[in-house]
């Protein structure tokens, strides 16, 4: 009997994420320098990897409850509130997730059903049209190349009133692939459109600690709490991709929903994970400052060398990510433009074209790489440009 038929439908809407896909091809290549996975170079700091041995020898194997740790929610609570200013209830309001992705997917599914819309600015992380298109909704792209990639309050309530079906708006920054992210007027001013209606905002803010600007990072929130899903996690602002622990952070009223998708999808995150992430909350609250001002010297170099090869970049407030404008006298095509050159010369960016249909004609450069990678790699890209023309 064949049932390779019978899956959910929605599912042929969907592939392997661009990014992976992309990266899998190239690595294929010998000798390749990779830009292209968020991923941080440095490793997890001694202190929360000594933190995970300590559990191990505690044997902290056994589930803990489907909301994480109660340390950990406190320890959670209280960093929030001191780093960002907005306060969450340990015991009702913040839940353990398996990382931001399955904060992402258990919010998701918790709030849709088919014909539902979710706005979103764009370009834009990849992995939330899937999810979205697996409970039979749509995204719902609103351009905002034409406004350095900052989304703002009248072009958010044009989509919605656009899109009288929308279920949930989607703001993730700083951002992934842009590096945007908004200020305390911005912020406000985005949440004063989203209290006009009946809407979710689901604020991904998994950048949080990497935000490069004088002002302090600001939560969405802050403004419009009885809304607000926040979703934050710890891989990237400690290094701790691999501990899977991420945040879903929300009124009671919210929570008390959402922890029955996270419970069926997970049961919970990871027991000696959530003992790390108590190191890392408590006593590691400014461990991304050494990895923030290391991210900042590599921006800056990238720049100052693709700027004089013709590539238009809106430089990034946050994040770890440049997205630049092809030169125009250059292949427009992302993924030809970028396999030609990992096939030249052994370097990997991320085709535009992997961050949907307004990412087209740009180029990601994960700058969570060492500086001598990036050095080579801007040494090889300056060759490259040089030689097409």
């Amino acid at each position: 009997m064949d049932v390779s038929t019978l899956f959910n439908p929605n599912l042929d809407k969907i592939q392997i994420s661009a990014i992976r896909r992309f990266d899998q091809e190239v690595s294929q290549i010998s000798g390749m320098l990779k830009l292209t996975l968020g991923e941080p170079d440095f490793n997890t700091p001694e202190h929360v990897e000594n933190a995970a041995v300590a559990a191990v020898q505690a044997h902290e194997s056994h589930y803990t409850g489907m909301a994480g740790l109660l340390e950990l929610r406190q320890a959670a609570s209280s960093f929030f509130a001191d780093k960002y200013g907005i306060h969450f209830d340990a015991e009702s309001e913040i839940l353990v997730t398996v990382g931001a992705t399955e904060a992402i997917s258990a919010s998701l599914m918790s709030i849709l059903v088919a014909g539902d819309k979710v706005l979103t600015p764009a370009p834009l992380y990849p992995g939330y049209e899937p999810l979205i298109q697996l409970a039979g909704a749509e995204m719902v792209e609103i351009d905002t190349t034409t406004n350095d990639f900052v989304l703002t309050a009248e072009m958010l309530e044009a989509a919605l009133i656009a899109n009288p079906e929308t279920k949930a708006v989607i703001l993730n920054y700083p951002s992934n692939p842009t590096g945007v992210t908004y200020n305390r007027a911005q912020v406000k001013a985005i949440a004063d459109v989203i209290k006009k209606y009946s809407v979710f905002v689901i604020s991904d803010e998994i950048y949080s600690e990497l935000n490069y600007t004088d002002e302090k990072h600001v939560s969405i929130a802050e403004f419009a709490r009885e809304q607000t899903i926040v979703l934050n996690g710890l891989s990237k602002s400690h290094a701790m991709t691999g501990y899977r622990i991420g945040f879903i952070l929300a009124d009671e009223s919210l929570t008390g929903q959402l922890i029955k998708t996270h419970q069926y999808f997970v049961t919970a995150a990871t027991t000696v994970s959530q003992f790390a992430a108590i190191e890392a909350l408590t006593n590691g609250r400014d461990d991304a400052a050494v990895m923030k001002k290391e991210y900042i010297v590599r921006r800056d170099y990238i720049i100052s060398q693709m700027t004089p090869l013709g590539f238009k970049i809106i430089k990034p407030d946050g994040a770890f990510y440049i997205f630049a404008k092809i030169p125009e006298d250059l292949v427009q095509n992302s993924f030809d433009f970028l396999i030609d050159f990992a096939k030249e010369k052994q370097v990997a960016f991320i085709p535009g074209s992997a961050f949907g249909k307004y990412g087209e004609g740009y180029v990601r450069l994960s700058y969570a790489a060492s500086m001598d990678v990036i050095i080579e790699a801007m040494k090889r890209l300056t060759e490259y440009v040089n030689e097409k023309r």
